[in-house]
């Protein structure tokens, strides 16, 4: 009969070197080997690694124009860039949990790190679309990858009453670099060219790799590694890709067409099994018995819609500044600074003031808030002023500070101790999904709404304007004559004029329409919100509460 092991550090360890109470013998090596001080060495191993992959989440948004421009992709094709990375951050986010397990922090670590730095010099020095898009699917694959290590090392170097500070310095590393990516990228572009956007990331892994080889530890030598739920990967690896394409290729290919319809049925089937799976196998990857409280489904319906508004508008807003407004991608990232720094700063206290006001009129709040931006947004024109939309893009991020810090501990805190991993896994799951889909679906909407607009501007100008669009062919023809253009070139050039007048008018109508829809969105996730626990602050939930002592079987 297996021996068991109790893995608790002792308490004069505890006490000596302030640690949580769950630090493993490995991670106590190291606090043994560089004393007190190896907690911050070990944050920032692991916050270097985790701020260059989110670096990369949102730096490409600005130079999607740039890279449309040099490869000849379409809108659709685009977005693939941020959806790729998205849906495989999402895939393998199911993954890291056991991984880290199986093989422990080091290992996991240093082979994401290496997967990210191969997939950001593969999309430094892509010559086609394809490899552009699979360099950001690795991007995205091992991104997912370190997920969980910093919450795993946050836990184990700080005692309880130092994590919430430490879990506060984390998340604002974690918000300002995708905050700062837009800005980085657009300078990264106007001064060298996007190809930089992706060996930005390459320094950081650089200085990261010989860190986490110092400084995070080994896997543990008791215990056998855990089983995997491999059929639900594989599910889970049908069902995105094949979801994704068919909403991606559905507006060129046709709704009702074959290949559209293979999409979905596959996604549709592959999802089904997925469920029916992971509900009967004794090691689900997705632990379904969550979704049984229906606070934790309010929640977790929150959690999908804000990964969807958050990278839906970090995609939309660079693209309109660029395309419409005609900015640089230096000042369409520069608009997103202030507001990434507003939220770094909301997010910072937003701990506190989840301590005075029960959290769920927090998340409203913020629900509100970024609903009341994209409404704002959905107005947008050609001469909207610069200092409008970053005031607008700032209210929607304060509105997202107030929900992040709250969020996770509101749903949580309705779960027994037994399914918090497997809850905070499933939010982290649904929150990168959402963000996934949210920029795929917003990207197809703003294509079909676009197309909408231009049909029907140019049936108007064809059908009832016709006497305007003369007036407007001789107005351009005035301006032309002192050009010296024959009447028929006058012709050409006026009319030329006139179809970019439309189809820009066109796209604005289709920008609007896409922040309005997100808008809409975040208003109806007003009533989820609604039903999620409206938790006493300064009473610890249930779950909350310490565990039981720790054991494991030796092997």
């Amino acid at each position: 009969m297996p021996s068991v092991v109790d893995t608790r550090a002792p308490a004069s360890f505890v006490r000596k070197y302030d640690t949580g109470p769950d630090v493993t013998p490995n991670t106590q090596a190291l606090f043994l080997k560089y004393g007190r001080s190896y907690r911050w060495l070990a944050v920032v191993t692991i916050m270097s690694g985790s701020i260059a992959s989110l670096l990369t989440s949102t730096i490409i948004n600005v130079a999607i124009p740039a890279v449309m421009g040099a490869f000849g992709m379409t809108l659709d094709q685009s977005q693939w860039l941020s959806s790729g990375f998205l849906a495989a951050a999402t895939v393998t986010m199911l993954l890291s949990a056991w991984a880290v397990e199986a093989f422990g922090m080091k290992a996991i670590y240093i082979t994401a790190m290496t997967m990210f730095m191969v997939g950001s010099v593969l999309g430094g020095l892509s010559m086609t679309t394809d490899m552009l898009i699979f360099s950001r699917i690795v991007q995205g694959a091992s991104t997912g990858l370190l997920g969980p290590i910093g919450m795993i090392i946050t836990f184990q170097v700080f005692p309880p009453h130092r994590r919430g500070r430490a879990m506060g310095i984390f998340g604002v590393g974690m918000m300002l670099a995708p905050a700062l990516g837009p800005t980085v990228g657009g300078v990264l572009i106007d001064q060298f060219s996007w190809h930089y956007v992706f060996f930005i990331a390459v320094p950081f892994g650089i200085f990261a790799l010989p860190m986490a080889i110092f400084f995070l530890p080994d896997r543990e030598a008791f215990g056998e590694r855990p089983p995997f739920d491999w059929i639900g990967l594989l599910l889970m690896l049908i069902f995105i890709p094949s979801l994704m394409l068919g909403f991606s290729s559905g507006q060129h290919e046709g709704w009702h067409s074959t290949i559209i319809l293979a999409y979905f049925t596959i996604a549709a089937v592959s999802g089904i099994a997925f469920v029916v799976w992971e509900n009967h196998t004794v090691e689900p990857m997705l632990n379904l018995q969550v979704f049984l409280n229906k606070r934790f489904v309010a929640a977790a319906v929150v959690s999908t819609i804000m990964g969807a508004g958050l990278y839906g508008s970090t995609y939309l807003v660079p693209l309109f500044l660029q395309t419409i407004q005609g900015l640089t991608p230096t000042a369409s990232g520069l608009l997103m600074m202030p507001a990434g720094l507003f939220m770094a700063f909301v997010f910072l206290i937003g701990g506190e003031l989840s301590d005075r006001f029960p959290s769920r009129v927090l998340i409203i709040s913020g629900l509100a808030l970024f609903a009341l931006s994209c409404v704002l947004l959905s107005t947008v024109d050609l001469n909207t002023p610069y200092w409008s939309l970053v005031w607008w893009a700032i209210v929607g991020r304060v509105g997202l500070g107030l929900i992040f810090p709250s969020l996770n501990r509101t749903a949580l805190s309705v779960l027994s101790f037994d399914l918090l991993a497997q809850g905070a896994g499933a939010l982290n799951f649904l929150r990168q999904f959402g963000s996934a889909f949210g920029v795929n679906l917003i990207a197809i909407e703003l294509e079909r709404r676009t197309s909408f607009f231009r049909d029907v501007f140019f049936t108007a100008q064809g059908e009832v304007n016709s006497l305007a669009m003369e007036e407007t062919i001789r107005q351009v023809q005035l301006l032309l004559t002192p050009a010296g253009l024959s009447y028929m070139e006058q012709i050409g050039v006026s009319m030329g004029y006139l179809s970019q007048a439309v189809a820009t008018q066109a796209s604005i109508m289709g920008f609007r329409d896409s922040f309005l829809i997100v808008g809409v969105l975040f208003l109806a996730c007003l009533i989820p919100a609604w039903f999620m626990p409206g938790d006493v602050p300064g009473v610890t939930p249930e779950s909350a509460r310490p565990p039981k002592p720790r054991s494991v079987s030796a092997q």
